[in-house]
């Protein structure tokens, strides 16, 4: 059976959902203190991987566990702003924080961040920016430790054996998926019970669908 015709042309869905493209101030605001604050965190992190290192002399790739404390800006900020670039700038916020506090690893934390925030922002990227539950958080977290341990593998830990390489990437994608995934979706979540994030897209975290 044919549709009649109503004589006025068709209207595109208002229910189709939008990407959120366009920053505001106040989304530029919040992510910039966020970085800021989890920089804190990240100088502090620095300062306990020379306690961690100790006890991975035997085993020098499980140190990898630890690296997802350096990842959690990255996540945090996409599923705080929900738009294209809020995780990369994040992560590049905290990363510069954590170099001008001072840090052993030097200005290469920059160099980190960037490609620790991008491996983040792919994660959201995926999704095209429209979903933010539990496993899009955990995918996240998972390719920015999937982008730290290529990097560290190239940069520091050069003259080990392919298969300690690989392990080392493995356990950076699971601190990855667990720290900076799980514990940023909880964060945010709890965060948005309090009415922190009133302003913003993640305002209804607390009660969004885990999956």
């Amino acid at each position: 059976m044919s549709k009649p015709f109503s004589g006025a042309t068709a209207q595109p869905s208002t229910n189709t959902p939008k990407r959120p493209s366009n920053w505001r101030v106040v989304d530029i605001v919040v992510v910039s203190v966020l970085g800021v604050a989890v920089g804190v965190i990240f100088w502090l992190w620095s300062a306990g991987y020379g306690v961690v290192s100790a006890f991975t002399v035997a085993f020098p790739p499980i140190g990898a566990l630890y690296g997802g404390g350096w990842l959690i800006a990255g996540v945090l900020g996409g599923l705080v702003i929900r738009k294209p670039g809020a995780a990369l700038y994040c992560e590049l916020i905290a990363a510069t924080v954590e170099g001008l506090l001072g840090t052993h690893f030097g200005f290469t934390v920059l160099l980190s961040g960037l490609i620790q925030g991008l491996g983040a922002e792919l994660g959201f990227a995926i999704f095209r920016y429209r979903k933010f539950n539990l496993p899009v958080a955990l995918l996240a977290g998972a390719l920015a430790g999937l982008a730290l341990g290529i990097n560290d593998s190239l940069v520091w830990n050069i003259a080990w054996a392919l298969e300690w390489k690989l392990v080392y990437i493995v356990l950076a994608m699971v601190s990855g998926a667990v720290i900076a995934g799980l514990v940023s979706w909880l964060a945010v979540r709890g965060l948005a019970r309090t009415g922190a994030l009133a302003n913003l897209p993640s305002r209804n975290a607390a009660t969004e669908r885990v999956v």
